[in-house]
Formats: C-alpha cells, sequence, structure tokens
C-alpha cells in the first residue's frame, strides 16, 4: 500500500471530477472521525495491488502494521487501474459519487430491474433528468426514491432527450448494484 503518484493522482481525479464536477474539493477535503484521536482526520487515496482506496489517515496508520502479502483491503476500493494502464471507477465508489454528484438520472419503477442486469438507460426509462448535461459527462442513476443504482456516461445532452426516439439510448452503462451478484468473486 502506498500513495498516489502524480499521473496515478491526476488520472483519479480526472475521473471523479468527471461525475462530482467541484464537490471533488468536499470528497478530497471530507474530515475523517475515524479512530481514538478527537480532533478528526482527513480521508486520503491508497494503491494497493492495481486497486485504489479511499480511506481514513488512521486507517492507513494501523494498517501499516500489516504486511501487503496479508493486507486484503483497507477503505473503500473506488476503482482499479487495468493491464493497460486505464482508471477504472467500480460499484463501490457508488455512495461517494450519490452524494457527491453533479449531474442525475431517475428510472421510473419498471426500468430499475433492466439497468440492474448491466444495460444502457433509454429514453423511455428516464423519469428524471437534471439539466446541463453534455454528451461525455458522468450521470449518477437513481431510482425514483432518490436510492443510487449505479453511474453511467451521458450519450446524449438533456435537450437532445427531449425529441429522442423512446429506444435511443441516453446513458452508457459503466457499474450499477447488480456488480455485487453477478461479479461477486472479483470484487
Amino acid at each position: 500500500m502506498r500513495p498516489l503518484d502524480e499521473k496515478e493522482t491526476t488520472a483519479v481525479f480526472e475521473k471523479l471530477y468527471k461525475f462530482v464536477g467541484n464537490n471533488l474539493k468536499n470528497i478530497v477535503e471530507n474530515p475523517s472521525h475515524e479512530g481514538p484521536d478527537s480532533t478528526p482526520g482527513r480521508y486520503c487515496f491508497r494503491l494497493h495491488k492495481n486497486k485504489i482506496y479511499y480511506t481514513s489517515d488512521s486507517i492507513v496508520k494501523r494498517a501499516t502494521n500489516i504486511s501487503r502479502t496479508n493486507l486484503v483491503s483497507v477503505g473503500t476500493c473506488i476503482g482499479k487501474y487495468t493491464h493497460g494502464g486505464s482508471f477504472h471507477l467500480t460499484v463501490q465508489a457508488l455512495s461517494l459519487l450519490a452524494s457527491n454528484a453533479k449531474h442525475k438520472v431517475w428510472l421510473k419503477p419498471q426500468s430499475e430491474m433492466s439497468f440492474l442486469y448491466g444495460n444502457h438507460v433509454l429514453k423511455s426509462a428516464i423519469g428524471r433528468i437534471t439539466e446541463n448535461i453534455a454528451p461525455g459527462d458522468g450521470v449518477v442513476v437513481f431510482s425514483m426514491s432518490d436510492v443510487p443504482l449505479g453511474f453511467g456516461i451521458a450519450a446524449k445532452s438533456t435537450q437532445d432527450c427531449r425529441k429522442l426516439d423512446p429506444n435511443a439510448i441516453v446513458v452508457l452503462h459503466q457499474g450499477d448494484l447488480g456488480e455485487y451478484l453477478r461479479m461477486e468473486d472479483e470484487l
């Protein structure tokens, strides 16, 4: 387990910025109240076995007592580096993204299962959508009762969605809660 270098930090922050925008400051400066210290600590990003973890400083200090081979996880795994060197967010980052999301889409109840099975979001599935979404922006997908279901990339802008065919893809699927069941061995 080690801190991220400059290149890794840039890749992680660019990906997070795509979803949370200026709220990235809230993620980085979030005070941590974990551990015995009375003063709040900070959260940080750490790399361990090609996975990026979001964890508090107090946990990192305690984890130094465990050898790297025996350390399984420390904090919340928010993403991983592929063999090709690109960074991908994982479904475990959903709570972090949902609380700081810049662009949101709410699904109709009958369309939630389709998204949770790994399918893209169609125009006919959308119940509500935030304004000013541009193609390529990161979008967090919610149920109509404000439960975060997953995240993806906007294929169309908010204005284009109004005049689209009902079977047109609006959000390209990247991650959803169904991955906990479909890919439990890899997570």
